[in-house]
C-alpha cells in the first residue's frame, strides 16, 4: 500500500473529522447498484472499522455490506485514493462490546460543551450502532 495511504489510514483518538470522512461505495443489497455515501472511520491497533452513531434501524450501507461485503474505501481528504476492501458485519456482542467500548469513548471525548450530539452511552452503541471491520484487498 503506498505510505500516503498508510498515513491517511493511520488515524488515532486526536484525529479531525475531516482526517475521518470517507466515502464508501457498497453493492445495493437488492438492486445490485453501486450506492456511495459519506461516512467517518475508526480505527483500533492496526483495524479499520466502520461505525456510526445509534439508530432505531441497521443503515443501508450496513445491509448492503451483509449481503456484499467487498466495497470501495474512498479516500477524499489529503490523500485521494480508492481502495478495494471488504467489511464483514461484526454482530457478535462481545466483539461489538470490545470495539465500540473505545470508539465510544473517543466520541464522548471528542464533544464539547456546545455540541448537540448527547453523551454517547456504550449499551445503546452496543445494541443498535453499525459495525463492519474492514480489510483492504491491497496490503
Amino acid at each position: 500500500m503506498r505510505e500516503d495511504v498508510c498515513r491517511a489510514l493511520a488515524i488515532d483518538a486526536s484525529s479531525t473529522l475531516e482526517d475521518r470522512t470517507i466515502d464508501i461505495t457498497t453493492t445495493g443489497r437488492r438492486s445490485g447498484q453501486p450506492r456511495r455515501i459519506e461516512i467517518v472511520f475508526y480505527r483500533l491497533g492496526g483495524e479499520i472499522y466502520l461505525s456510526g452513531i445509534p439508530a432505531p434501524k441497521p443503515r443501508d450501507w450496513l445491509v448492503n455490506l451483509e449481503a456484499h461485503p467487498q466495497f470501495t474505501f474512498h479516500l477524499k481528504d489529503r490523500v485521494i485514493a480508492d481502495l478495494a476492501a471488504v467489511a464483514p458485519v461484526i454482530v457478535d456482542p462481545a466483539e461489538r462490546r470490545r470495539v465500540l467500548a473505545v470508539f465510544v469513548e473517543e466520541f464522548n471525548r471528542r464533544q464539547g460543551r456546545d455540541t448537540s450530539w448527547p453523551k454517547a452511552i456504550l449499551d445503546e452503541w452496543v445494541e443498535h450502532s453499525p459495525l463492519a471491520k474492514v480489510t483492504f484487498a491491497e496490503t
